[in-house]
């Protein structure tokens, strides 16, 4: 006769050999029910099972069925149906977010069973990683700031490719960011701004050693003078508002806005695809005004302090200054200065005494403005038009002085009379001519 199989679970085993304890008589019904953490009304009806079915009687009743409360087939096809249409590649706690703004009203726990099984999702494999020590959060906001940008296709195929610069506080998750065309000074200039504006001057920031923020350029006279350090544009700004930078050394020491990146590269391409965003403009304007407040609801956390960190912008911290592009210059005679190859005229009105030849900070604003600084003054600087370029005649030709010195110089052969081409021949002097 082939045997029966029958499966138990732990906790069935463990019932099994209590109420075979209570059979043989060697506990009692009341002893066994509180060692099953059971009703003794329970262990009479589990025993009476036992002794009609045997060990089977154990199994659970629901074993092998569906449960009640399990989604029709149907709304899961239809479901898997418009994940398939619209958010093939989202996470399945962003398209259950997604399909709930629908209407859907999906766990995110069944949604990703569903997409395993129709291969839409791939479970994360365990990876072994190098270790990093944990790091507390600071305690209030504003305590520390990251800042760090990314380039990717945040607007996929649909648009230019653009650099997401942005700003995270470490204490409570809260980020302002902006998309710009390039990775420079102004860009970041731009960045930091909307971050002042919006909350003040953090206590620290925190960057990596990009060549805007760190230089290993030997310090300046001009430097050593002040007892400064070597600093970049962006380090010069950060002094003057009494910020204190902070360098990371590695990827993984800036750990938090790494994983913001990772987090917008999935959430924020693929809502602004969905919203129909194609342009820089548009997308500044759908991250400030749609993203960035569903993402404090979302993903930001309370501080262990409540005081804010931040210190408020004073009087003398003018941001148009502070946070622009300075070069040195001499003025020449025509109080004129040069940047960026163009000649910059200082107006009549602006000219003060010891000005000319002298050596001033040539500032170039956000606002694309360009100001010089002499003795505490800011003087605006106006480009010089360029100098007229001679046109051609009427005729085609060009003018009679203009054609002279352009004129193509040829080579010069002297004639046989020449007195290069006679020599003296025993005293005498002879043509070449005649010695052939």
């Amino acid at each position: 006769m082939r045997e029966e199989r029958i499966e138990l679970s732990q906790r069935e085993r463990e019932r099994l050999k209590v109420l075979h304890e209570v059979q043989r008589g060697h506990l009692r019904q009341r002893e066994a029910a509180g060692r099953l953490q059971l009703s003794p009304r329970q262990v009479r009806r589990l025993l009476r099972r036992v002794r009609k079915q045997g060990d089977r009687g154990l199994v659970h009743r629901l074993r092998g069925r569906a449960s009640n409360r399990k989604i029709a087939g149907a709304v899961q096809q239809r479901v898997l149906a418009q994940v398939r249409r619209r958010y093939r590649d989202f996470g399945p706690t962003l398209a259950a977010e997604q399909l709930a703004q629908q209407g859907w009203r999906i766990s995110r726990e069944t949604l990703r069973q569903w997409m395993i099984q129709a291969g839409l999702w791939t479970p994360r494999r365990q990876r072994l990683r190098p270790v990093h020590v944990w790091r507390e959060r600071r305690a209030a906001f504003g305590e520390l700031v990251m800042m760090d940008s990314s380039p990717f296709r945040w607007l996929e195929e649909r648009g230019p490719a653009l650099q997401l610069i942005a700003m995270i506080d470490d204490a409570s998750s809260r980020f302002w960011a902006r998309f710009a065309e390039h990775d420079s000074t102004e860009e970041n200039f731009h960045t930091l701004q909307g971050w002042l504006r919006r909350y003040g001057r953090p206590r620290a920031l925190y960057t990596d050693k990009n060549s805007l923020f760190y230089t290993s350029r030997p310090t300046q006279w001009a430097e050593q003078l002040e007892d400064a350090p070597a600093r970049t544009q962006f380090g010069r700004a950060l002094h003057e508002l009494g910020i204190e930078w902070i360098a990371a050394h590695s990827p993984q020491a800036k750990g938090r806005i790494e994983r913001l990146f990772g987090t917008l590269q999935d959430r924020l391409v693929k809502q602004m695809r969905l919203a129909g965003v194609n342009t820089r403009e548009q997308a500044n304007r759908y991250l400030e005004e749609i993203f960035l407040p569903a993402w404090e609801q979302r993903f930001t956390v309370a501080p262990r302090q409540s005081q804010d960190a931040h210190r408020p912008l004073g009087r003398e911290h003018r941001l148009e200054q502070i946070l622009s592009v300075r070069e040195p210059r001499a003025v020449a005679n025509d109080y004129t200065v040069r940047w960026a190859g163009q000649r910059w005229a200082i107006a009549r009105a602006e000219v003060r005494a010891g000005l000319r030849r002298a050596r001033v900070l040539v500032e170039r604003r956000l606002d694309g403005s360009l100001w010089a600084r002499f003795r505490d003054h800011y003087l605006p600087l106006q480009p010089c038009p360029a100098a007229p370029r001679l046109a051609a005649t009427p005729s085609g030709l060009r003018p009679p002085g203009l054609a002279a010195k352009t004129r193509t110089k040829t080579k010069y052969v002297p004639p046989s009379t020449h007195p290069w081409k006679r020599t003296f021949l025993f005293g005498r002097k002879a043509d070449i001519s005649t010695l052939r």
